[in-house]
């Protein structure tokens, strides 16, 4: 039971990936390309978690409250690891802040240009490129 439930948590990660990067490369719109990005990102962090989790019960924080070798024996067999949660928290912080920016940008071109629609932005670039007026 637990292996099934651990199955379809993965396969609905995989779908949620597939899906935001569908919506990243095929969406013109800056801003839903944008959400997409923030649940992509969202979802490769849970799933580096998930990597780090420990399927065998029963599951220790990776805390050692006290030192001894029976406490330490303990903690190696139950603790779930550390390195993917510490991965992440730096990875959320540079997530927010790539987001922060992309949106900063998003909000120029829209005062640009009037739209975030790429497709449109594409069409005035070259002009703008070679040194007309928009």
């Amino acid at each position: 039971m637990i292996a099934f439930i651990w199955a379809s948590v993965i396969l609905a990660l995989i779908a949620t990936i597939m899906i935001s990067l569908y919506g990243i490369a095929r969406r013109p719109n800056l801003v839903k390309k944008l959400i997409a990005l923030t649940i992509f990102g969202d979802t490769a962090n849970l799933l580096v978690v998930l990597l780090g989790y420990r399927v065998i019960y029963p599951v220790a924080p990776p805390v050692l409250p006290y030192l001894s070798r029976e406490a330490l024996s303990q903690f190696v067999e139950t603790a779930v690891d550390p390195l993917p949660q510490a991965l992440v928290i730096t990875a959320v912080v540079i997530g927010m802040a790539v987001n922060v920016l992309i949106a900063v940008l998003v909000i120029q071109l829209y005062r640009l240009y009037g739209t975030v629609d790429v497709r449109k932005i594409g069409e005035r670039l070259p002009a703008l490129l070679e040194g007309g007026e928009q």
